[in-house]
Formats: structure tokens, sequence, C-alpha cells
């Protein structure tokens, strides 16, 4: 049981914890940007730049970020 918690945070170089807080940062921005993305489909004159805003930003946390503070461990 305790593998199924800890074996993909591992993974990615994180605790359970630093993972967890990772991850509930990421959701609701997710989720904003999303809704951002749904009224710009309808109001196209709203949001113009908030989705691949953050998707970049979101890109940055999750991947650039990740790969520099993996790269830092290991050297």
């Amino acid at each position: 049981m305790k593998r199924l918690f800890l074996e993909h945070p591992a993974s990615v170089g994180e605790s359970y914890w630093q993972h967890m807080g990772q991850a509930l940062r990421f959701g609701p921005l997710l989720c904003l940007t999303g809704f951002a993305c749904l009224f710009h489909g309808l109001l196209p004159f709203l949001f113009k730049d908030t989705g691949s805003n953050n998707i970049r930003r979101l890109h940055q946390m999750m991947v650039t970020h990740r790969s520099r503070r993996d790269s830092t461990k290991s050297g």
C-alpha cells in the first residue's frame, strides 16, 4: 500500500507531501484556465491570453522547474 502513495512522487524527485502540494497548486489553476478558455470561446474578447499564459506558467512550474530541481539533486 505504501508503494502506491510513494512510487510516483519519488519518480519525479518529490516526497508525498511535496507532490501533494504541487498538485494542489496546479489543480485550481487548471480549473480556472479551463473556465477562462470556455468563456473565451463564447466571448472571444474576454481572456484573450489567459489560456496560453497559464499553460506556459504551468509548463514552467511542472516541467522546466522540475528539470532544474532534479539536476541540482544529482549534481
